[in-house]
Protein backbone atom coordinates (compact mmCIF):
# COMPACT_ATOMS: atom_id res chain seq x y z
CA UNK A 1 0.00 0.00 0.00
CA UNK A 2 0.90 3.61 -0.67
CA UNK A 3 0.03 6.79 0.30
CA UNK A 4 0.82 9.90 -1.27
CA UNK A 5 0.46 13.94 -0.95
CA UNK A 6 1.57 16.29 -3.40
CA UNK A 7 2.91 20.15 -2.43
CA UNK A 8 3.29 22.91 -4.80
CA UNK A 9 5.61 25.83 -3.81
CA UNK A 10 6.31 29.28 -6.05
CA UNK A 11 8.39 32.25 -5.14
CA UNK A 12 10.61 32.78 -2.54
CA UNK A 13 10.65 31.41 1.37
CA UNK A 14 9.04 34.55 2.65
CA UNK A 15 7.10 35.77 0.20
CA UNK A 16 6.06 32.73 -1.78
CA UNK A 17 3.02 30.34 -1.51
CA UNK A 18 2.27 26.76 -1.74
CA UNK A 19 -0.58 24.53 -1.76
CA UNK A 20 -0.63 20.34 -0.59
CA UNK A 21 -3.12 17.94 -1.64
CA UNK A 22 -3.31 14.74 -0.29
CA UNK A 23 -4.64 11.53 -2.23
CA UNK A 24 -7.96 11.07 -0.12
CA UNK A 25 -8.32 15.20 -1.69
CA UNK A 26 -9.64 15.85 2.15
CA UNK A 27 -6.49 18.39 2.06
CA UNK A 28 -6.73 19.85 -1.59
CA UNK A 29 -4.97 22.34 -2.81
CA UNK A 30 -4.42 23.43 1.05
CA UNK A 31 -2.37 26.26 1.52
CA UNK A 32 0.96 26.75 2.88
CA UNK A 33 3.07 29.58 3.62
CA UNK A 34 5.78 31.25 5.99
CA UNK A 35 3.31 32.50 7.78
CA UNK A 36 1.55 29.80 8.44
CA UNK A 37 5.20 27.71 9.16
CA UNK A 38 6.59 30.58 11.47
CA UNK A 39 4.37 33.03 12.19
CA UNK A 40 0.42 32.84 12.55
CA UNK A 41 -1.54 33.01 9.03
CA UNK A 42 -4.70 30.78 7.68
CA UNK A 43 -3.45 27.38 6.31
CA UNK A 44 -1.40 24.54 7.32
CA UNK A 45 2.23 23.50 7.72
CA UNK A 46 4.33 20.40 7.31
CA UNK A 47 5.12 20.36 11.20
CA UNK A 48 1.23 21.04 12.20
CA UNK A 49 0.82 17.86 9.81
CA UNK A 50 2.65 15.42 11.31
CA UNK A 51 1.20 16.41 14.89
CA UNK A 52 -2.12 15.62 13.51
CA UNK A 53 -0.52 12.22 11.62
CA UNK A 54 0.86 11.50 15.41
CA UNK A 55 -2.23 12.02 17.01
CA UNK A 56 -4.55 10.32 14.78
CA UNK A 57 -2.68 7.11 14.89
CA UNK A 58 -1.87 6.92 18.14
CA UNK A 59 -5.01 7.07 19.01
CA UNK A 60 -6.16 4.38 16.82
CA UNK A 61 -3.22 2.19 18.21
CA UNK A 62 -4.48 2.37 21.86
CA UNK A 63 -8.29 1.52 20.40
CA UNK A 64 -7.08 -1.49 18.44
CA UNK A 65 -4.32 -2.67 21.80
CA UNK A 66 -7.18 -2.07 23.56
CA UNK A 67 -9.71 -4.19 21.85
CA UNK A 68 -6.78 -6.63 21.18
CA UNK A 69 -6.65 -6.88 25.39
CA UNK A 70 -10.58 -7.81 25.30
CA UNK A 71 -11.74 -4.49 26.36
CA UNK A 72 -14.30 -2.00 24.62
CA UNK A 73 -12.77 1.27 24.08
CA UNK A 74 -14.69 4.65 24.84
CA UNK A 75 -13.77 8.05 24.08
CA UNK A 76 -10.18 8.46 23.58
CA UNK A 77 -9.15 12.61 23.00
CA UNK A 78 -5.25 12.73 21.91
CA UNK A 79 -3.51 16.16 21.86
CA UNK A 80 0.13 15.98 19.63
CA UNK A 81 2.05 18.59 20.58
CA UNK A 82 5.01 19.20 18.40
CA UNK A 83 8.26 21.58 20.04
CA UNK A 84 9.95 23.36 16.55
CA UNK A 85 13.46 24.72 17.90
CA UNK A 86 13.16 27.70 15.62
CA UNK A 87 17.02 28.19 16.27
CA UNK A 88 18.30 24.60 14.83
CA UNK A 89 15.21 24.32 12.58
CA UNK A 90 14.66 20.97 14.20
CA UNK A 91 11.80 19.14 15.69
CA UNK A 92 12.85 18.46 19.26
CA UNK A 93 10.22 16.10 20.31
CA UNK A 94 6.86 15.22 20.69
CA UNK A 95 4.54 15.15 23.69
CA UNK A 96 0.87 13.69 23.18
CA UNK A 97 -1.14 13.80 25.78
CA UNK A 98 -4.32 11.40 25.60
CA UNK A 99 -7.38 11.81 27.88
CA UNK A 100 -10.00 8.52 27.73
CA UNK A 101 -13.20 7.72 29.43
CA UNK A 102 -16.05 5.31 29.09
CA UNK A 103 -13.97 2.03 29.19
CA UNK A 104 -15.69 -0.37 30.69
CA UNK A 105 -13.33 -2.97 33.27
CA UNK A 106 -10.37 -1.65 32.60
CA UNK A 107 -7.80 -0.34 35.28
CA UNK A 108 -5.95 2.87 35.12
CA UNK A 109 -3.15 1.05 35.24
CA UNK A 110 -3.74 -1.23 32.61
CA UNK A 111 -5.02 1.41 30.45
CA UNK A 112 -1.81 3.49 30.61
CA UNK A 113 -0.06 0.31 30.12
CA UNK A 114 -1.81 -0.18 26.73
CA UNK A 115 -0.87 3.51 25.91
CA UNK A 116 2.84 3.20 26.54
CA UNK A 117 2.43 0.10 24.37
CA UNK A 118 0.47 2.40 21.77
CA UNK A 119 3.08 4.72 21.90
CA UNK A 120 6.23 2.72 20.88
CA UNK A 121 4.07 0.81 18.32
CA UNK A 122 1.78 3.26 16.33
CA UNK A 123 3.09 3.84 13.30
CA UNK A 124 4.01 7.65 13.18
CA UNK A 125 6.26 6.51 16.01
CA UNK A 126 7.76 3.99 15.10
CA UNK A 127 8.45 6.73 12.04
CA UNK A 128 9.92 9.67 13.66
CA UNK A 129 13.62 9.76 15.27
CA UNK A 130 12.56 12.84 18.14
CA UNK A 131 11.55 11.75 21.86
CA UNK A 132 8.22 11.11 22.36
CA UNK A 133 6.54 11.88 25.35
CA UNK A 134 2.85 10.80 26.69
CA UNK A 135 0.68 11.55 29.77
CA UNK A 136 -2.55 9.69 30.49
CA UNK A 137 -5.23 10.86 31.76
CA UNK A 138 -8.44 8.41 32.46
CA UNK A 139 -11.63 8.82 34.19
Amino acid sequence: MKRTAKAHWNGTLKDGKGEITTQSTTLNNTQYSFKTRFEEGVGTNPEELIAAAHAGCFTMAVGAALTQAGFTPGDLNTEAILDLDMQALSITGIHLEMSASAIEGVTEAKFKEVAEGAKANCIISKALSVPITLNVSYQ
